[in-house]
């Protein structure tokens, strides 16, 4: 009987495995609709941060006291493995 059954599987795949994966597919996405938060927080985009901060006034008065971007560490000192750093 079983090897009967499973010729009968193997010729017809195609035509078993796609309404199994459909349902499948259905319970799935509503599970996830059940479950699953959909609010997602505003944030401003790209643009509307650089025309606030070309707008802002305090940078435009101070335009020509900008300081030096300067790092208190090497960049090879960032990365290091716990092996390598220095013991205090």
């Amino acid at each position: 009987m079983w090897p009967v059954v499973m010729a009968l599987l193997r010729r017809n795949a195609v035509y078993i495995t796609l309404p199994i994966a459909a349902v499948v597919g259905f319970i799935g996405y509503n599970l996830e609709d059940l479950l699953s938060d959909k609010y997602t927080p505003y944030s401003p985009s790209i643009q509307e941060i650089r025309v606030k901060r070309l707008a802002d006034e305090s940078s435009v008065e101070n335009a020509a006291k900008v300081e030096k971007l300067r790092l208190n560490s090497s960049v090879l000192e960032r990365n290091l493995s716990p092996s390598l750093q220095p013991k205090t």
